[in-house]
C-alpha cells in the first residue's frame, strides 16, 4: 500500500552505468543481476569499450533489459561541419540503441556552440543566440526522426537544470521539451523526467501529466540534489534521500500518468564512484524500495 513499507520488488529498477563509473559494462551488469534488478541503462562509452554486439549479448545473458541508451544529442553546432558530425553521431547512436534492444535514446541536446571550450577564444556574438540554438535542435531532431523510426527508436529529450544551459542543454524544462516534441509523433519523440534536473520546476506536476496524456513519457531517472556542490557541478548528484528532492511526490505524479516503465538511477558523484560496485547497487536498491517503489 502506498505510504507504507512494502516488500522489495526491484523488477523495474534500472542501474544506469554512470552510477558505477569505475566498473566495466560486464561488471555493472553482473552487479545489477546479483542484486535482482530488472534492467540497466547504458552509456555509450561503456558500450564502445565492450563492443556493440558483445554489449548486447552481456545484457541478454544476464536476463536484463536495456532501459535506455545515453546519450545522443549535442545538436546545436552553428556550422555545416558541426551539423554533419552531430547527425552522423546521432545516427550511429540510433543504430546502437536498436542493436542493444532499447527503444529509448536519451538526448542531451547541447548548449551554446562554443561553451564546451572554456579555455578557447571568446564566444562569438552569434553563438550567444540561445533562441537560434533551440531552433537548430528542433531542426535536427526533425532530420533524425525518419532514421530513428526506421530502426524502432524514440528520441527522448532530456531537460537539464538551467545551470547547464550554456554548455550542455538549451532545453531546461519539461515544458520546453514537450513543446519541441509536439511537432513529431509521440512514438518518435518523447521525454524523460530526471529528478535531479527538474525537481525545482513550479510546472512539474502539470507537465508530467501532459507528457503522460500525450504518450511521450519515455523514462524516469532518479537521484538527489545535494549540497554543498562538488567542484565540478555535474558531479553533485547523490543517493535518493541524501538531499532535497521529494521523491514520493514526484513519483506519484509519474505513476498517475500510467507510466509502467523502468526507473533508472543515474548518479554522478566521485565519492559514490569510489565505493565497491555491490555496495552502490545495494544502496540504490534500499533507497528505491523505501522512497520510490511504494509510490509507483
Amino acid at each position: 500500500m502506498k505510504g507504507r513499507s512494502v516488500t522489495a520488488d526491484l523488477s523495474r529498477l534500472s542501474l544506469n552505468t554512470a552510477t558505477t563509473k569505475a566498473l566495466t559494462l560486464q561488471e555493472a551488469v553482473d552487479a545489477a543481476a546479483r542484486a535482482g534488478l530488472g534492467a540497466v541503462g547504458l552509456w555509450r562509452d561503456r558500450v564502445a569499450e565492450a563492443g556493440l554486439e558483445r554489449s548486447a549479448q552481456i545484457v541478454r545473458d544476464a536476463g536484463l533489459r536495456v532501459s535506455s541508451l545515453c546519450r545522443g544529442g549535442f545538436l546545436t553546432a552553428a556550422d555545416d561541419d558541426g551539423r554533419r558530425a552531430a547527425l552522423e553521431d546521432n545516427r550511429a547512436a540510433i543504430v546502437e540503441a536498436a542493436t542493444l534492444g532499447t527503444r529509448e535514446l536519451v538526448m542531451v541536446v547541447g548548449g551554446l556552440p562554443a561553451a564546451s571550450e572554456p579555455e578557447g577564444p571568446a564566444v562569438p556574438d552569434g553563438d550567444r543566440d540561445i533562441v537560434a540554438a533551440r531552433q537548430r535542435v528542433a531542426d535536427r531532431v526533425g532530420e533524425l526522426v525518419p532514421f530513428a523510426a526506421e530502426h524502432g527508436v524514440r528520441l527522448v529529450l532530456e531537460a537539464l537544470h538551467p545551470i547547464f544551459a550554456a554548455d550542455r542543454a538549451v532545453l531546461s524544462t519539461l515544458e520546453q521539451c514537450l513543446d519541441l516534441a509536439a511537432d513529431f509523433p509521440a512514438e518518435s519523440v518523447g521525454v524523460v523526467v530526471d529528478t535531479y534536473h527538474v525537481w525545482w520546476d513550479p510546472k512539474l506536476q502539470s507537465q508530467i501529466a501532459r507528457a503522460g496524456a500525450e504518450g511521450r513519457l519515455a523514462g524516469y531517472q532518479v537521484c538527489d540534489w545535494i549540497l554543498p556542490f562538488a567542484s565540478q557541478m555535474l558531479n553533485s548528484r547523490g543517493y535518493m534521500g541524501d538531499g532535497y528532492i521529494d521523491f514520493p511526490t514526484i513519483t506519484r505524479w509519474v505513476a498517475e500518468t500510467g507510466y509502467d516503465g523502468d526507473v533508472e538511477v543515474e548518479i554522478f558523484n566521485q565519492s559514490i564512484w569510489d565505493q565497491p560496485g555491490d555496495e552502490i547497487v545495494s544502496t540504490i536498491a534500499e533507497r528505491y524500495t523505501r522512497l520510490v517503489q511504494p509510490y509507483l
